[in-house]
């Protein structure tokens, strides 16, 4: 084998080899291994799903870590202070999403709650779900008298056992210090989307009306349901309504225009094109000084292309991270494999 292709963990020889054992720990943003821990549930500052570390680096401890400009801080600020949603715009890797997750670890907020919208999306997506099919099959099993764990579940007080909270009706429950969510990519969303998500963001409550209805049936007018950190949570009245409104962000790619009413209740920040100084800095906080020194010349490259092309930072970090790993003789050939413009026509 040459020594150019001396990285290569499949080969295509249609041989069976233990070369996987060889394959080295993953990127830090792609490292799942922090799910082992236990959940957070997002009240004691604590993230227990690893995606601080993904987003914000494995090594921002020793990192130099990027200081907002003047205007940057000062509008995340107001969106803090006037209790307001941060609509983010920007292009793809510029740190929106990112953002977020920095609040939220400074701040000691606990796990960000993310809702990733599809073009499928709903309001209800983000606030609450009730499995009307799985209390069906209960009741039915019951009914045949298999299994005591089905026993009530046709009572009023087993309805909440059905419900299960998304992540802007978790952020959105009572506590006495604000959640952070991050609503991202609203621009791939349904055009009524962000016309739906007004009166929420608005009046900081909504309903269950699969609660409502039953108020009257429950313990003192409370049903217990899960939130989307997987705890159980008391829902009063059929409504939810926060004491401390979340910090919510909104990110796009600015791919479409979103409507009068919905700008108007957001303080709008714009993230420009990362310079020399931010793109190392970045590099140094996932993969550490020496990737960042030895990786100069490709972030050189990559900010001098993204003058004419779309290209996103994670395709830096993976083309940084695969050459130092890899350290294969083709490494400015790899780089440019990795790093594609995104606005290449199809």
């Amino acid at each position: 084998m040459s020594e150019s292709s001396e990285w290569l963990i499949y080969r295509g020889a249609g041989e069976p080899h233990g070369g996987i054992d060889r394959l080295p720990p993953p990127p830090p943003w792609r490292d799942f291994a922090g799910r082992d821990a236990p959940a957070a549930d997002g009240r004691d500052g604590q993230d227990g799903d690893g995606s601080a570390d993904r987003r914000l680096g494995a090594y921002r401890h020793i990192a130099e870590l990027h200081r907002p400009g003047a205007e940057e801080l000062e509008l995340i600020n107001a969106a803090l202070y006037l209790r307001r949603p941060l609509l983010v715009t920007g292009g793809p890797g510029a740190g929106k999403s990112t953002l977020a997750h920095s609040v939220a670890h400074e701040l000691g907020l606990g796990r960000v709650l993310r809702w990733p919208i599809v073009s499928r999306s709903t309001l209800q997506d983000g606030l609450y779900r009730y499995d009307a099919i799985a209390r069906l099959q209960d009741v039915q099993i019951a009914a045949h008298g298999a299994g005591p764990g089905a026993t009530g579940a046709g009572s009023a007080e087993s309805v909440g056992s059905y419900i299960r909270l998304g992540p802007l009706g978790t952020a959105l429950m009572p506590s006495d210090r604000p959640r952070v969510v991050l609503i991202d990519e609203l621009d791939k969303s349904d055009i009524d989307l962000p016309n739906d998500l007004l009166n929420v963001l608005e009046e900081g409550e909504f309903a269950i009306p699969e609660l409502e209805r039953i108020v009257d049936r429950l313990p003192d007018g409370e049903a217990e349901v899960l939130d989307d950190d997987g705890n159980k949570v008391k829902v009063r009245g059929g409504r939810v309504q926060c004491r401390a409104f979340p910090f919510v962000v909104l990110t796009s790619n600015g791919e479409r225009d979103f409507p009068a009413p919905l700008m108007r209740r957001c303080v709008h920040l714009e993230l420009g094109r990362p310079d020399h100084q931010r793109l190392a800095t970045f590099v140094r906080a996932h993969l550490g000084d020496e990737a960042a020194r030895s990786g100069d010349d490709l972030i050189a490259h990559f900010l001098e292309r993204s003058r004419s092309e779309l290209l996103a930072t994670d395709q830096l970090l993976n083309a940084i991270y695969l050459t130092d790993a890899a350290a294969p003789a083709g490494r400015d050939r790899l780089a440019d494999l990795l790093i594609q413009r995104l606005d290449r026509p199809r």
